[in-house]
Formats: C-alpha cells, sequence, structure tokens
C-alpha cells in the first residue's frame, strides 16, 4: 500500500510540474487514473468520478460513435443527435438532387414524417469497457506469432459475441489492442440503425471557408447536422428501419450551455478519436513522412484540381463528387502540414533522442534484452519503403476515391454474384447496375488517365502494372487513348447487362485484363512487404513496453484506435505570427469575410446569411460578456481523427459547442501533441441554436432541446 501510495503521489506531481502533460492523452473511461481525476477536478472540473462513466447520468451515455468515422451526442429526450456537418455530408448528399439539393441549400424536417433515413447509417452507444489481456493469455495468445494474433482475437471476439448476444440480442462486443498490443480491452456497444436527417444548414455555412480556412484559425464555420435515433416502440431498443419506429428515448442527455465561455475555462471533449501513433519510433515516423504523407499530397493535388474544375463546371456534377472531394482534400492538406510540423519541431531528432535514453536504460535494466532491437527495427523500415510507396500511390491512383473503372475492374475479380444457371456455365454471367447518379463519365475518364501518368511518373518500374506496357508499344504512351478505350469498349461499362464468364470474349475484355493486371500489381508490392510487417509491429510493439515500463511511475495513455476517449484542458488562445490568436470568432468576422466572396468563391453566402448575421441584436444567443454571437472558439484539447462532431463540455458536463478541426500547429498530433500550439476548433452551440432559430425556423427542435425560441 506504502508503494502505490508514492507512485500516486509522484504521478501527482509530476502533473503539476509538467503542466504539458497536463492536458495532453486521450484517456480511457473505465480505468481512469486517478491522478488525472483529480488534475481535473484542479482545472475546473465540477462533477464526481462516476459521472465520468459509471452512473446512470453518466456524461459518456450521451455520447455516440455516429457512423464508424465520427462522434455526436444526444441533446433531447427523443434522440436528437447533434454531429458536424461534415460528418453528416454523404447522408445529406445522398439525399439531394438537382431539383432538391439539400446539400447546396440545406435541409429542415418540420415533422417526425419529413425526417429522411439514411441507408448503412448507424449509431452506437458504448454500454462498458474491460481489460481482457489476462483472459486472452490463459486462452492461448501469448504462445502465437504476432502475425497470427489478430485472426485469432477476431475469432475470440466472435464466440464471446454469440454468448453477450444470448443474454442480450441488441449488444455488440469488439476486442481491440491498446499500448501497441500490449494490452487488450473488450468494449460492449449497443447500435441502432434507423437514424434519419433532422436539420442541416447550407453547404455555404456548413463548410465555410472551405479548403482556404481548412485546419487553420480564425474559422465561422457552422459545421453542425441534426439527425434523429429511432427505435422500436415496444422495446425503445434498437430496429430495422421501420416507418413504425419511434424516437428514441435515452435515460439522460447532454444539457446545452447558454453561458458561454472565457479564457482558462475547463473543457473536456468525449468522442471517438480513430488512429494516433505516439509511440512511433523515429523510423516509423519517416517512414510516415515520407512514404505516406508526402505521396498523399503530391497524388491527391493531381486528383482534387481535375475534380474541382469539373464540379465548377457543372451543378450535377457537383452533387456526385462533392463528397468523394472533401474526403480527399482533407488528408491531403493534413498530410502537408503534419510534415511541416515533422520538420519544423525536429520531431525525428526528438524521438532519436529519446530512443538514445531508451537504449540506456534498456542496457541497465535488462528490460526486454534480446527481444527489443533498435538496430533490427532501423533496417526493417528501411527495406521496406519503396513497396510501403508503391502501394500508396497504388491507393491513390485506383484505391482511394477511385474512377468508375478501376472500381468496377477490381469488383469483378473480388467475388460479385453469379447470377444464371448453376449447370450451365456458359449462362452463367455478371452484371453492373446503372448508378450514373453516382459518377460522371468525363470527369472519371479524365482522373483515371491522370493518375495513371502520374503513377507512372512517381513509381519505379518494378511496380508498374502490366498494361503500362500496353500503353507505351499500341498507344505510344498516351493515357488518355487507352482509357477512351476502357470506357469505350469494356463490357464492364455496359450498364444493365449480362456479362458472361466463362465465354472467350470475357478474357480477352480490356477492362477485363485492366482489373487482372492491378490485382497482380498489389499482389506483388504486398508480397514486398509482408515479411517485414510481422517484425516491425512486434518491434514497435517491445518499444512501448519498454517506454511504460521506464516511465511506470507516470500515467500512460493508449493510441487512439476509435474506441471512447475523454481529453480535458482549457478553452484559450494561443501565439499565431508572433501575436495572440484570440480566443473566439463572432458574427462580424464571418460578415467581413463573405464580403471577399468575389475573390475566393469558399466565402461565398447566400443573401439571407449576410443580413442574419449583420443584425444588431443577437438576442439570447448572444454572449453574455461580448454582447456579440461568438462563432467557433479554441481549446487546448488532444484530438484527432473520428474525433470530428464529439461533444465539448463545461465543468458542470453542459454541451458548449461540437469539435470540428484543429489549427495547422495541430497538425502533427498523430505522433505528437504540442501543447503550447495545438489547438481544437469548435463550434459553439449558441451559433448552431442561432442558425436554428433565425434560419431554420425551426421552433420543435429548439423546443425538444429546451431553448426557448427567442422573437426576432
Amino acid at each position: 500500500m506504502k508503494r502505490k501510495a508514492m507512485l500516486l503521489f509522484g504521478a501527482l506531481m509530476a502533473l503539476s510540474v509538467n503542466n504539458a502533460k497536463a492536458d495532453e492523452g486521450m484517456w480511457t473511461l473505465y480505468n481512469l487514473p486517478p491522478a488525472i481525476y483529480e488534475q481535473m477536478k484542479q482545472e475546473g472540473f465540477q462533477l464526481p468520478m462516476e459521472q465520468l462513466y459509471q452512473s446512470s447520468n453518466a456524461v459518456k451515455n450521451a455520447v455516440i460513435n455516429f457512423g464508424g468515422y465520427c462522434s455526436g451526442v444526444v441533446v433531447s429526450p427523443d434522440g436528437l443527435v447533434f454531429t458536424n456537418h461534415h460528418c453528416g455530408f454523404e447522408s445529406i448528399r445522398s439525399h439531394s438532387t438537382v431539383e432538391h439539393d439539400y446539400m447546396l441549400n440545406g435541409f429542415v424536417a418540420n415533422s417526425y414524417e419529413e425526417e429522411l433515413p439514411n441507408k448503412d447509417l448507424f449509431v452506437s452507444f458504448m454500454v462498458e469497457q474491460k481489460d481482457v489481456t489476462d483472459e486472452l493469455r490463459k486462452l492461448g495468445m501469448s504462445s502465437l506469432a504476432i502475425g497470427k494474433v489478430g485472426e485469432w482475437v477476431d475469432s475470440v471476439e466472435n464466440a464471446w459475441q454469440k454468448d453477450i448476444r444470448q443474454k442480450d440480442s441488441t449488444l455488440r462486443v469488439e476486442i481491440k489492442p491498446f499500448y501497441e498490443g500490449n494490452k487488450y480491452y473488450m468494449t460492449t456497444y449497443r447500435d441502432f440503425t434507423d437514424v434519419r436527417l433532422v436539420f442541416s444548414v447550407p453547404k455555404s455555412m456548413g463548410k465555410f471557408g472551405g479548403e482556404t480556412d481548412n485546419w487553420m484559425w480564425p474559422r465561422q464555420t457552422c459545421d453542425y447536422s441534426v439527425f434523429r435515433i429511432y427505435a422500436d416502440p415496444k422495446t425503445n431498443g434498437p430496429a430495422a428501419y421501420s416507418k413504425d419506429n419511434v424516437p428514441y428515448h435515452p435515460a439522460s442527455w447532454a444539457p446545452v450551455s447558454m453561458d458561454g465561455y472565457k479564457p482558462g475555462d475547463f473543457a473536456m471533449i468525449m468522442g471517438y478519436p480513430g488512429s494516433t501513433s505516439r509511440y512511433l519510433s523515429s523510423y516509423g515516423i519517416k517512414e510516415r513522412r515520407d512514404a505516406m504523407n508526402a505521396v498523399m499530397a503530391q497524388a491527391r493535388a493531381v486528383k482534387q484540381e481535375i475534380m474541382l474544375r469539373h464540379m465548377r463546371a457543372d451543378e450535377a456534377v457537383r452533387i456526385k463528387y462533392d463528397s468523394k472531394y472533401a474526403h480527399s482534400s482533407n488528408y491531403w492538406k493534413n498530410s502537408i502540414g503534419m510534415n511541416k510540423c515533422i520538420d519544423s519541431i525536429g520531431l525525428i531528432r526528438q524521438k532519436q533522442e529519446f530512443e538514445a535514453k531508451l537504449q540506456q536504460w534498456q542496457q541497465e535494466s535488462g528490460y526486454l534484452k534480446g527481444l527489443l532491437d533498435f538496430a533490427k527495427l532501423e533496417k526493417l523500415y528501411a527495406n521496406r519503403f519503396s513497396a510501403l510507396r508503391a502501394l500508396y500511390y497504388w491507393n491513390e491512383t485506383w484505391g482511394r476515391e477511385p474512377d468508375q473503372m478501376s472500381l468496377r475492374a477490381k469488383r469483378i475479380h473480388n467475388g460479385m454474384e453469379v447470377k444464371g444457371p448453376e449447370n450451365k456455365k456458359q449462362k452463367q454471367y455478371v452484371e453492373f447496375k446503372d448508378n450514373r447518379n453516382e459518377w460522371d463519365e468525363a470527369t472519371d475518364r479524365e482522373l483515371l488517365a491522370a493518375m495513371m501518368k502520374n503513377y507512372s511518373e512517381h513509381v519505379e518500374k518494378h511496380y508498374h502494372p502490366a498494361f503500362f506496357t500496353t500503353i507505351e508499344e499500341k498507344y505510344k504512351g498516351d493515357f488518355t487513348a487507352y482509357v477512351n478505350d476502357l470506357y469505350d469498349k469494356s463490357l464492364l461499362m455496359k450498364d444493365n447487362t449480362p456479362i458472361y464468364i466463362n465465354k472467350k470474349s470475357y478474357a480477352k475484355d480490356l477492362g477485363v485484363l485492366f482489373g487482372q493486371d492491378l490485382i497482380e500489381t498489389m499482389g506483388a508490392i504486398r508480397a514486398d512487404l509482408s515479411g517485414s510487417a510481422d517484425q516491425i509491429e512486434e518491434q514497435e510493439k517491445w518499444l512501448c513496453a519498454a517506454k511504460l515500463r521506464m516511465e511506470q511511475d507516470l500515467p500512460n495513455y493508449s493510441d487512439a484506435n476509435f474506441t471512447l476517449r475523454m481529453t480535458y484542458g482549457q478553452v484559450g488562445e494561443y501565439t499565431l505570427g508572433g501575436k495572440p490568436s484570440g480566443y473566439y470568432t463572432d458574427a462580424r468576422s464571418l460578415w467581413e469575410k463573405m464580403q471577399r466572396a468575389n475573390d475566393n468563391f469558399e466565402y461565398f453566402a447566400e443573401p439571407v446569411m449576410h443580413e442574419l448575421l449583420s443584425a444588431k441584436d443577437f438576442g439570447a444567443y448572444a454572449d453574455k460578456e461580448t454582447g456579440t454571437l461568438q462563432l467557433c472558439f479554441l481549446s487546448n484539447n488532444d484530438i484527432t481523427g473520428g474525433n470530428s462532431g464529439s461533444p465539448i463540455f463545461n465543468g458542470k458536463g453542459e454541451l458548449l459547442g461540437l469539435a470540428f478541426d484543429g489549427n495547422w500547429d495541430s497538425l502533427s498530433s498523430d505522433i505528437f501533441f504540442d501543447k503550447q500550439l495545438a489547438r481544437t476548433i469548435n463550434v459553439d452551440v449558441r451559433y448552431m441554436l442561432y442558425m436554428m432559430d433565425r434560419w431554420g425556423h425551426a421552433d420543435r427542435l429548439l423546443k425538444e432541446i429546451g431553448i426557448q425560441k427567442q422573437d426576432e
């Protein structure tokens, strides 16, 4: 007991002395270190510890995983959900047509009947989480080679899933590695699959500033959308979509604060951060910079220029590619910014210095002797560099948001449904449905030709697909001519037309051969990667274990892995260009940017928005101290991708707004959190409600949330 007391005291002292450590971290809730909770209280958190995770009205009960890629929060007794506009992007787009363009013009459901269902959209509530490492070891995990562990854990997960479903059919379990595979936690979820679109601001506001302002401060983006969870009318539990379903009634939800914030105020964010690599070695960071980020930045710049040009020329094309462009551009800019941050702060050098200390400690302690080998790790990374770089170029060219030809060429070799009589092979066929509402042929033709040419110029010939030789010899290096033949002559581009897979014509089809070459090239790349991946994973695991042992007197959080996490900090500015950045933006700043729309189309907004944001009186939505409508604000919370839509709470557990972005200096946060410079950008809930009121006239929603509509 004495030892534990000394450790806790030491941890608390370390947190007090090293303030940079205090607000860093993406903490799991079920095993939150007492030292962290004590630090939170010192900084202004007012709720008892059990109200974070354990109690029936715990804050975590209102926080959701939105769609498997974002976060959100329940804000009403009738299952109303706030998330980011960009998280709802695809759902909004899917309901949009040229005649009813909800993406462009926004959407307001004036009744339950008008709320729009969304195919494949779901939300998840975390029920509980626990450490199952010892259980897995007893079942034999420790005896497995590291490359076999993942598949084995999946099989255990499936078995445990069956067990828990027998007790409660609405539950789902996931077993995920933590601390680079040194720990395993099982998380239990309850999924709701009937989730309907309720409210969305126009794109001009939900994505105001576009790529110009993305990852930048100051921001004025009204980045939110509203959905509703529906449930079985008899059980109030999950149910497949039905017109008979009713709004879900949660046991608790997040109360909305209209009191605002000031510098130094406590701020807590809960959500589902996707992935970080804070324990990654210096060799891994160099690989991330040069083989991954640099590739995404270069290749996506080519892709996005083509998309944007076609989108601006044709409204129908814009609707089809809005979501694709947004997905691509977000991490294009992220990659550029992360690489600049890695170099500007000398992150690789910092990691190397820490690893030198870790090696010295290892030699003195003998911990993991014969297992953790820094020289081996460096060599493993060097040996796979070229193959990994080729993999990322392949993915950017034919894998992520691909053109339709590439998509179909891969699908036809990957288990499409075979139709026709089983006993007559010559009559067996596959077919592609007409999906031209999702893509534009002229755009996709140009994309494929340009991306293939780009691949040929940046990837060594060892990893070129065989059809590059055909292009060189038959088409005299003209990628456009080859692509035109693919689209014009291949059966794969004939919608609703049987493609008989056992006829000679099939084997000779240009698109079929194209897809076969793509798959073979990917196979060659993966073969060159397979030998090192498991060994690198094992060495990085030992590296993390060594760090944890050397720093055992300090609380340490695990890397993000899209499980529920909590991060705490304060509202406040930072130094930007040698000057204070300011910690919030207001309506005036947005109106001023709108006046520059002729010079930058991403600052365009409808006349009604000019009117609303130039108002002299914002009523109850105005900040009590400044008297203006505050739009977005900064906090020093530790977030990453997946946190989009995460609620940000004050010390009382009341909703202040939603996290939606980070500043430019936060782009290295996936691998290093810089408390001095990294900031979370949040949209103010009062801005959200103002738009709901004055633009959307959504009286019923305001009432549902508990906000009394203000006289205009």
